[in-house]
């Protein structure tokens, strides 16, 4: 799903149900849009994964009403449609070929669809649904996912998963440092528990060193072709325990292991994905981890105001990767915070995409790049409907939100890995 796979031809997608065969087997086609018509975007996109574990063929139609879906008609999905109250528009060849015509004008294009990805959420056993907005999309949405966790993350890996989902883990082993406002908190003894068992299950000194070698572990999934979306403090985390190489950067306070206060000096920025240069919080006192933060969310004295972020405009036929990510009815999302809210300019890598950001701030919101033969994501923030997320908030009801442009993003990124891939002209 590299952009260089895409841009081997104008025009594949577009002939993609339309050859000879298809056109046989059914003479209607599904249209689900994607503009102020759909009546649940969320579920749409659940719509259309079923289709494709079904083994049937579709199309996403970048920037073509709000990035619709073009599916073969059929029972099987005007019933799903109907169940899930999600909008169908059905129409034949001659609005195909008039769509199809309007695309090869426009800023548009039409990516075919080829296979469902296996999907993988990172998270303990007993992790709360509701409490990762990525895992309350998928079931809302009805998109199937399997758990991993440390052990099955360093023992059988990810074979036989496409899409790996990373949320609030700390990969420094510093529990994201909740012990400074919730010391005593069953919810966090038992985190603290847990982490500890599992490293020394694992055969691992301390909880920082098994969460480093998770990071790495995630790091060749990606070079080996994997796809990792990330978000809250998934994204700032896993770049700082891939740069740390062996070096202990938490300050403990449950594992004994002392801080290293020439940790920051130390850091290999080589082996991270999307950032560099950025200063470490060493202080113990202060539950931050870096500047990585451009909110500084966990700093009352220097915590940003939310805003909203601007999603960027990419050119569909030149550009299909980081157009299929910010496909949306909605340009302009209110911003909502998380323990990584956002992403300082400063730090990110050159050559990393920025999908969106909040005009005139020192902030991104939303980042792209590639590892090897794979991708990764990083989206700042925590839950796009609860701007102000707090432990212990009552779980967002997705059927309140079934049009919300935050997680629509989120869903952009699951349906990414089925995407026929192109490749380059040679």
């Amino acid at each position: 799903m590299r952009r260089r796979e895409f841009l081997r031809t104008a025009g594949i997608g577009m002939a993609a149900l339309s050859l000879p065969g298809a056109r046989a087997r059914s003479a209607t086609w599904a249209l689900v849009p994607m503009d102020d018509a759909q009546t649940d975007h969320l579920k749409a996109y659940g719509l259309t994964f079923r289709a494709l574990e079904r083994g049937e063929r579709a199309e996403w139609l970048l920037n073509y009403r709000g990035g619709a879906f073009l599916l073969p008609g059929g029972l099987a999905t005007t019933r799903d449609a109907a169940l899930s109250g999600v909008a169908l528009e059905p129409i034949g060849d001659g609005a195909v070929t008039d769509i199809r015509a309007e695309i090869q004008q426009a800023n548009m294009d039409a990516i075919p669809l080829e296979k469902a990805p296996r999907v993988a959420v990172y998270a303990p056993p007993n992790a709360s649904p509701w409490d990762d907005a990525v895992t309350m999309a998928l079931v809302y949405a009805g998109i199937r996912f399997e758990k991993v966790w440390d052990a099955e993350m360093l023992g059988r890996g990810l074979a036989g998963h496409d899409w790996l989902h990373l949320h609030h883990e700390d990969f420094t082993g510093q529990y994201s440092k909740f012990y400074l406002n919730y010391a005593g908190a069953p919810w966090l003894v038992d985190m603290v528990q847990r982490n500890q068992a599992m490293a020394k299950q694992l055969g691992f000194p301390s909880v920082p060193a098994a969460k480093r070698a998770v990071a790495r572990r995630i790091r060749e999934f990606v070079d080996g072709g994997g796809f990792v979306f990330a978000m809250c403090t998934a994204t700032e985390t896993l770049d700082l325990a891939l740069a740390s190489g062996a070096t202990d950067i938490a300050a403990s306070y449950a594992d004994g292991t002392p801080m290293d206060p020439d940790a920051g000096s130390r850091m290999d920025w080589a082996q991270s994905l999307a950032f560099q240069g950025a200063r470490l919080e060493q202080s113990p006192t202060v539950p931050a981890f870096s500047d990585i933060d451009g909110h500084q969310v966990n700093r009352i004295d220097r915590r940003q105001p939310l805003g909203a972020f601007r999603l960027f405009n990419f050119s569909a036929k030149i550009d299909p990767v980081p157009t299929m990510l910010v496909q949306s009815h909605r340009d302009v999302i209110p911003d909502f915070y998380g323990l990584t809210t956002s992403f300082t300019r400063r730090t990110i890598k050159p050559g990393v995409t920025l999908l969106a950001d909040e005009p005139g701030a020192a902030w991104a919101k939303y980042l792209h790049g590639e590892l090897g033969r794979g991708t990764w994501t990083f989206y700042g923030g925590h839950d796009p409907e609860d701007p102000q997320h707090q432990i212990g908030d009552a779980p967002t009801d997705l059927s309140l939100h079934p049009h919300s442009p935050g997680y629509r993003l989120i869903l952009n990124n699951v349906l990414f890995p089925a995407a026929k891939k192109r490749e380059l002209k040679t």
